[in-house]
């Protein structure tokens, strides 16, 4: 543990998945779980000895029955937040591509939401910085485009 951090460091990488219409893919944390009923991007824990793209192809496979693969990821940007028991990590990438239909398999309910649309949905304290970040990153691909 570093000098000065008291609980341990979590990395959990997320997904900022885009469809054809450019809008994003959230999910909503199902009941039972910490943080229930706020909404979020796909992701999961990185387990000892993964890569953070390995973990998002593997997440993405399990939560919602899609094929990524490592080329697909951009990393876009971090988040960095302190929770009472630990501290997380969170490498966020953008994701345009991918083989299949979205389906929740772990009884979230997801939705396709525009970038402008994300400050409507309560998210964890981690996600929150992030909506700002899609919402400016995405409107630069726009005027690209």
């Amino acid at each position: 543990m570093l000098k000065g951090i008291e609980s341990p460091i979590v990395i959990v990488a997320a997904c900022a998945l885009i469809n054809e219409d450019g809008a994003l893919l959230i999910a909503r944390r199902p009941a039972g779980r910490s943080l229930a009923g706020l909404w979020e991007f796909p992701g999961g824990k990185v387990e000892a000895g993964e890569e953070p793209e390995d973990a998002l192809v593997r997440e993405l496979r399990e939560e919602l029955g899609i094929e990524v693969t490592k080329t697909d990821l951009a990393p876009l940007t971090f988040a960095s937040h302190a929770y009472p028991d630990f501290h997380l990590l969170m490498p966020v990438y953008l994701c345009w591509r991918f083989e299949g239909h979205v389906t929740a398999l772990e009884g979230q309910e997801v939705r396709w939401v525009r970038p402008d649309a994300l400050s409507s949905y309560d998210m964890p304290p981690a996600d929150e910085p992030l909506k700002i970040a899609l919402r400016d990153r995405l409107k630069t691909f726009e005027r690209k485009a």
